[in-house]
């Protein structure tokens, strides 16, 4: 339920200024707070606060238009201003936690035009956790072309990580080295206990963020455009541009800002399944006791008959299936193997596992999308895996926007591959968008990939959504493999690789390997056997960017805990403050004696304790390694 709280009762003050008026909004908790000002000299501009102290100076709201007059400029006078608070709960179909509060103070100031009345609208929230703004054009006289001004003039020099494709993130540096426009999301450490992470919410028009810095300067402008092809024209909303808080990275892991500024679905998704999916394209050669596994119908019976074993939801498969995925004659509803596929969906059904379809770019926009997603439905598939998606970062927004919707109408979860638009919260909206490949995939491109990667993407890319890293690979030999793509052995431990598939979050954790390497190591297969979404809790207990992670998530029936680290072996004392006021029997998987991400891979030792909330228990991490832990109610007999 929504309590609306009368603005009386708000923390917000309007000052009046030497030519200037000045709104106030603070967050539910009163720490963090934002002025707004509109001036006669700078235009309208903000100043953001925690605990008092001044973090984000001065800076530009608004959009410069062409010939160089500002919006909103003096011409513009707010005409009104409403405030409310929002005290609520939001329940995710699925999520990192099965309550996630919706509690924040909102500002929406209105501006008229004195000479056309034209109008302007800034919504400003504040959340305990972060403050976000965006822009309505409610009414214009004409369509112009738009350039956004929004600035983060930052008191301090933070350091600074940004995303960066396919290759490993850019940082640690600090933000007066930088002099490039960049992709969000960024996060920012300002202080040994304040970090920030910049991204946007609710991008439904427009270009994607893009963020520019000059060098020398510890500010970033925002460097997208208004609208289709830059302009603003009645109607338009822009997204909302977001400022996360958080007194450790964990805090911005674990936050919900992103989702909470997206709207509710007004469609049914009940019918959505996370879940833990096995995958054809890196078993493709492997060798088992004179199998060789292929991506064909005989290896896809064995992957389903597997998933069913342990209770996994899905199979995917990834390209080829209805021919070469570059070739343009490739039919993506009758190609190739498109028999054996419908054969393999009736067979998997009775199994009860669901079977992903991958798409490509070219046959997505080649034949009609409404039919060849409504034949992927009829056939009764559970998902789409699209990749190598083409064109202007707006037009693949607006296109990846049709996909999803389109999926959804079809009962179809969706995943997007090779270059995606960021993730920015629309798994409230549309929660069949389960995951991204907005990160480097750790079995791509072994030159970028490495344990410290690992370390530093759970704290910038993954606080943007929810990612597919292709995660658990357990044939970890030295030397090349008869796998067909990427047979270089992945640098990590098998316990590293057990962890991550909990500590990355994702609507459907992506296995790599065959069945046969996960049976070859039982209590490993238990943890990833164990990860039974939707999360009841998650929780970042602790990490450090680019060196150590360890996450939390709750099941129904189990507390599980991944930890893993960079290539520095380290060994950590988690406090169990997270359990229940119960007694509790935990399984304890540790790299082994001499373990090593480079030389020494796939050795592990397992023991087991009875532990309760006042305990803790020590870690030991091998360089590249990880830690798996199972805790189980203890049951009186």
């Amino acid at each position: 339920m929504n309590h609306l709280i009368p603005s009386v009762l708000l923390l917000l003050v309007l000052f009046s200024c030497k030519g200037s008026d000045i709104y106030q909004l603070a967050s539910p908790d009163g720490r963090l707070s934002v002025k707004i000002e509109q001036t006669t000299d700078s235009g309208l501009m903000y100043r953001f606060f925690i605990d008092n102290k001044l973090v984000i100076g001065s800076s530009p709201l608004g959009y410069r238009l062409d010939g160089g007059r500002m919006l909103p400029d003096m011409q513009y006078k707010i005409v009104n201003n409403d405030y409310v608070a929002v005290n609520s709960e939001w329940h995710p179909v699925w999520g990192k936690r099965s309550v996630v509060p919706d509690v924040y103070n909102q500002l929406t100031l209105e501006f008229e035009s004195k000479k056309d009345s034209a109008r302007f609208v800034l919504d400003v929230r504040l959340y305990d956790d972060g403050f976000a703004f965006r822009y309505n054009i409610p009414e214009i006289s004409e369509e112009v072309r738009a350039d956004e001004v929004t600035g983060f003039n930052y008191v301090e020099n933070p350091v600074a990580w940004f995303y960066n494709g396919e290759d490993a993130n850019y940082g640690p540096v600090r933000l007066t080295e930088v002099d490039t426009v960049r992709s969000p999301n960024i996060t920012l450490q300002l202080s040994d206990d304040l970090f920030l992470n910049m991204h946007e919410a609710c991008l439904m028009q427009g270009d994607p963020l893009m963020l520019d810095s000059e060098k020398g300067e510890h500010s970033l402008v925002v460097a997208s455009s208004a609208g289709v092809l830059g302009k603003l024209k009645s109607g338009y909303t822009s997204a909302w541009r977001v400022v996360m808080v958080g007194n450790t990275p964990g805090a911005l892991v674990d936050s919900h800002l992103l989702e909470l500024l997206n709207p509710d679905p007004d469609m049914d998704f009940s019918w959505v399944k996370p879940g833990i999916a096995v995958w054809d394209w890196r078993i493709n050669g492997a060798e088992y006791n004179k199998f060789t596994y292929t991506m064909s119908y005989p290896s896809w019976v064995r992957m389903v008959d597997f998933a069913a074993e342990q209770g996994f939801g899905y199979l995917v498969l990834d390209a080829n299936w209805y021919g070469p995925e570059f070739d343009s004659e490739s039919n993506p509803t009758n190609g190739h193997k498109a028999a054996d596929v419908q054969r393999l969906l009736a067979y998997a059904k009775e199994k009860g596992v669901g079977v992903w379809l991958y798409l490509n770019d070219i046959g997505g926009r080649k034949f009609p999308i409404e039919e060849t997603l409504s034949q992927y439905g009829r056939w009764g598939a559970s998902g789409v895996k699209y990749g190598f998606m083409e064109g202007s970062p707006e037009e693949k927004n607006r296109w990846t926007q049709k996909i999803t919707e389109l999926c959804a109408k079809n009962r179809l979860l969706v995943d997007f591959h090779d270059g995606p638009v960021h993730p920015y919260g629309q798994m409230r909206t549309w929660p069949n968008a389960v995951t991204r490949e907005y990160c480097h995939a750790q079995l791509d491109a072994h030159r970028v990939f490495s344990p410290s990667t690992f370390c530093t993407s759970v704290f910038v890319n993954m606080v943007a959504g929810p990612l597919d890293m292709n995660n658990g690979m357990f044939d970890l030999r030295q030397g090349p493999t008869t796998r067909i793509d990427e047979n270089q052995p992945v640098p990590s431990t098998l316990v590293s690789e057990a962890a991550r598939t909990l500590i990355v979050f994702s609507g459907v954790t992506i296995l790599p390997d065959i069945p046969e390497y996960y049976k070859k190591y039982p209590a490993l297969l238990q943890f990833l056997s164990a990860q039974k979404m939707p999360w009841k809790e998650s929780r970042t207990l602790a990490g450090k960017i680019g060196e150590y992670v360890v996450m939390m998530r709750q099941t129904d029936d189990a507390i599980l805990v991944g930890a893993a680290t960079n290539e520095s072996g380290r060994i950590i004392d988690i406090p169990l403050d997270f359990l229940d006021d119960l007694q509790y029997d935990v399984l304890i998987i540790e790299d082994g004696d001499g373990a090593h991400y480079l030389t020494n891979r796939e050795t592990l030792k397992e023991s087991r304790r009875k532990v309760s909330k006042q305990d803790s228990i020590k870690l030991t991490l091998a360089p590249g390694g990880g830690a798996c832990l199972i805790f189980k109610p203890v049951t009186s007999k």
